[in-house]
């Protein structure tokens, strides 16, 4: 038989080692791996020397904004810089795209709209909101991967078809209903009646530093809603995952509950692990996000967290808008970071180069273990049968992320002006290059739609 693809000659990481090794690759698919091929075995070699290759990056958490916001993010520039990033499997969730995806019809439209493009594979979350807990089936049904609630303030009333923060009692009833689905719930846990009124509180006084508003939104309101969640879990029988977790004590928390027995997981997010209070005052509104990045201490808590192998999953939260929004004091500008493009390379140099994890450990943090939680058993490791969604990375690269860098819509990030010690040289989805460092983004939108498999 002769391949489609043999990329030769690099370290490829494994679940649980990297070794030098050579894939060779079949229709799509991993079709064998052995320590060397025959250059003539197969139509086209890649010679990966000098570099790991990896499993693309599974970001479960992205804002893409299509239909409704495509000003902010649309399908074809988001997915384009997560290609650009090594991401080659996202899950779109289910704001702030107008009409949210609260409904079957709303899920056609996202649908529609994402069509022809998309340059990577994606999956779509269905939302939890209080007056959608009749729609849940038909989301479930047309194969939503998983389902988002908000324990924030979140939306804005005058706005027909924007999502909704949720009660305690559609809270309650929704995870119910998706225990009887065997559906996984997200959440984003903050206390909404503290944080909305210290905002206020901060606001009256004329106290609107960056410190200010990381005060308004303190360790304590994030850790109530989280428990919040885990006691309506262990009621309900829900399936939980909690998103973006910002302090070393959620994450304790939440594992205590695992040792318990129950069934709940959780992720952080780059920004969380790169970034610290001293930093969002430097940056500015580009960095403001919530939970709020924390201080030095908690952050470096944080890692020590993420390094014990505490916290399953890394995610991007990629939440974009317009720069006209990042715009004003920092309770007045949109909360949200633009950084999918980077989830890959910023992460393995903080994680590996700075933190002295094993690659193969950061890599399960990105691939392995949100393709576990989420039922995507064709993505996620480097393994006979799979998908051959594969990514180059360069350790001994580097380069200072600047804007014209960037494939958003809105060509503005956090991370600009970071010096990232790696880099991404090549992107492959299914055995087909996507990106490449010299040419850039390939022609073609060749990214599929993942819906829950059926039982």
């Amino acid at each position: 038989m002769k391949y489609d693809l043999i990329v030769k000659n690099g370290i490829v990481v494994f679940r649980d080692e990297s070794r030098s090794a050579e894939i060779a690759v079949k229709d799509g698919k991993i079709a064998a791996i052995a320590d060397q091929f025959d250059e003539d075995a197969a139509e086209e070699v890649l010679d990966a020397k000098g570099q790991y290759v990896m499993p693309g990056m599974v970001d479960t958490h992205v804002h893409i904004n299509e239909p409704g916001r495509t000003e902010w993010e649309g399908f074809e520039t988001a997915t384009k810089a997560m290609a650009a990033g090594g991401t080659t499997t996202c899950v779109d969730m289910p704001l702030n795209a107008l009409p949210a995806t609260t409904s079957k019809t709303a899920f056609d439209k996202k649908l529609e709209a994402a069509k022809g493009k998309t340059w990577i594979d994606v999956g779509f979350y269905g939302g939890l909101v209080p007056y959608n807990l009749d729609d849940l089936q038909d989301l479930a049904d047309a194969g939503v991967l998983a389902f988002k609630a908000f324990i924030a303030t979140c939306g804005n009333d005058e706005i027909p078809g924007d999502f909704k923060d949720i009660d305690d009692y559609s809270l309650y009833k929704g995870m119910q209903k998706l225990a009887e689905l065997d559906r996984i719930l997200c959440v984003h846990s903050e206390n909404a009646s503290i944080t909305d009124n210290l905002a206020i509180e901060m606001v009256n006084k004329g106290k609107t530093s960056v410190y200010d508003y990381v005060a308004s939104r303190p360790v304590v309101t994030e850790l109530e809603a989280i428990q919040r969640c885990l006691l309506f879990a262990k009621e309900t029988g829900c399936k939980l995952h909690i998103v973006h977790v910002a302090c070393a004590e959620g994450v304790e928390m939440i594992k205590s509950a695992q040792e318990e027995g129950l069934d709940v997981t959780m992720e952080t997010c780059t920004h969380y692990l790169a970034l610290n209070t001293d930093d969002f005052a430097r940056i500015g509104n580009k960095a403001k996000c919530s939970p709020p990045i924390r201080d030095l201490n908690e952050q470096k808590r944080l890692w020590e967290k993420v390094k014990a192998g505490d916290v399953a999953w890394i995610t991007s939260d990629h939440s974009p808008c317009t720069e006209d929004l990042k715009q004003g004091n920092v309770f007045e500008a949109w909360g949200g970071i633009s950084g999918c493009q980077n989830s890959v390379d910023l992460m393995f140099d903080l994680a590996v180069n700075e933190h002295n994890m094993a690659v193969h450990e950061f890599v399960k943090c990105i691939t392995y273990n949100p393709c576990r939680r989420f039922n995507l058993p064709q993505k996620g490791e480097i393994a006979l049968g799979k998908d051959a969604d594969l990514v180059l990375l360069d350790p001994d690269a580097s380069y200072v992320l600047k804007s014209e860098n960037l494939y958003y819509k809105n060509k503005f990030s956090a991370y600009e002006g970071t010096k990232i010690n790696c880099r991404v040289t090549r992107t492959i989805l299914r055995g087909n290059t996507i990106f490449e460092l010299d040419r850039g983004i390939e022609e073609g939108a060749i990214g599929e739609f993942l819906t829950y498999p059926k039982q």
